[in-house]
């Protein structure tokens, strides 16, 4: 048996987290203002699924990297969303700092 779709639950948990209703955040990613709140609530509901367009319009209007709406857990939302905050040059940091620490013995 598959994974559940983490989809629904990033989709609400960062609309919620910014502030907008569904209906709002279809508008303001392009659908029409008459289905927007159903067609998002289908989203969040799992009932559809949006392309990776939408779901990339979606990731930039509420501020979130594209992957978060794939983590399965908290935490890896969480790192996700703090990486994608970085400069390139801080993520270079961070690469050599984590394969740094995976070359020490325990």
């Amino acid at each position: 048996m598959g994974r559940e779709n983490p989809i629904p639950v990033r989709l609400k948990e960062a609309r919620q987290r910014a502030g907008i209703t569904q209906k709002d955040l279809g508008i303001r990613i392009g659908m029409e203002p008459s289905s927007a709140s159903g067609r998002m609530n289908h989203y969040e509901k799992g009932r559809h699924t949006p392309d990776i367009g939408t779901l990339q319009r979606m990731a930039d209007e509420l501020g979130v990297p594209l992957s978060y709406f794939f983590c399965e857990d908290e935490a890896s939302a969480e790192l996700v969303c703090l990486i994608g905050a970085l400069t390139v040059e801080q993520k270079d940091a961070l690469i050599k700092q984590l394969k740094a620490q995976q070359k020490q013995p325990d």
